[in-house]
């Protein structure tokens, strides 16, 4: 599972003494919990879906973070901020260009919106920007 590779990636933190990559490993291994303490109080298990989808949340969060560091003029936070994004995006799976995206819409029967939606929900979950396939869909 995912989660075991982001263990992984803590502990050679550690064994690194990259204090960095552990604060995001920490803050990344604590939403996964939290979430899985969620899904078992609803009786489903954890899929690396579900830390596909937080790894995604964080990335925005840090996205935000640094802006917020920039508007500031603290360039030692940004770019702190930035290489822990980049730690946390080699944990996420390679995401659908623009023309793959155009393509698979052409090969579905129904190109309304929310079948569109519905079809990249359920089968690119994690892979792809729903944001993205949104735009798409619409023009």
């Amino acid at each position: 599972m995912l989660i075991d590779e982001i263990k992984k990636g803590n502990i050679q933190a550690m064994k690194e003494h990259d204090s960095s990559a552990r604060a995001i490993f920490g803050v990344v291994m604590n939403k996964v919990l939290l979430n899985g303490i969620e899904l078992k109080k609803d009786g489903k298990e954890q899929t690396d879906n579900d830390v596909i989808q937080i790894l995604q949340k964080t990335l925005k969060e840090l996205a935000e973070e640094k802006e917020n560091y920039l508007k500031v003029n603290n360039a030692v936070e940004a770019e702190n901020i930035e290489r822990q994004k980049q730690i946390i995006s080699k944990f996420l799976p390679q995401m659908l260009s623009e023309a793959e995206i155009k393509a698979i819409i052409a090969t579905l029967p129904d190109k309304s919106i929310p079948a569109v939606m519905k079809h990249f929900k359920e089968h690119y979950a994690g892979k792809v920007d729903m944001g993205m396939v949104n735009k798409i869909a619409r023009s």
